[in-house]
């Protein structure tokens, strides 16, 4: 019989070996087509413009850090409504203020402007490259 540890290490074992098959097997199956379509960049839809490097507008991870907040937030919300008649007013009011709490930061993320969508144009820098004497 084996120990738990020994049990744990099986457990172990027979994982990784399923991890290793199931990628050697990918790796032989898999078709290859390359293409120059493949190769090319795609973000979300839109063509790339410029170089492929350049850094996203920060815009995009404040409205969806945002949206993770509020939407935790208005998970809170259904346990309460499943049992709102049984807890009675106390439970109203603290809801009540737990919304509050949650306009208020929703207004105060609107006016800072943190909700506005606007998609500016691209700017794409142009490097400049100087040629040295020893380069000639």
């Amino acid at each position: 019989m084996l120990s738990n540890f020994g049990q744990v290490l099986v457990f172990m074992i027979i994982s990784i070996a399923f991890v290793a098959v199931a990628i050697i097997t990918a790796k032989i199956l898999s078709p290859r087509f390359p293409s120059k379509g493949k190769y090319s960049t795609y973000e979300c839809g839109e063509d790339t413009v410029g170089d492929t490097w350049l850094r996203f507008n920060f815009r995009y991870y404040v409205v969806a850090l945002i949206f993770i907040i509020f939407d935790v937030e208005i998970v809170f919300l259904f346990p309460w409504a499943v049992v709102f008649k049984s807890l009675g007013a106390l439970s109203f009011i603290e809801m009540a203020i737990f919304l509050f709490i949650l306009i208020v930061g929703f207004v105060y993320a609107y006016a800072k402007g943190d909700l506005y969508w606007d998609k500016p144009q691209p700017v794409v820098p142009k490097l400049e490259r100087q040629i040295f004497k020893s380069e000639e």
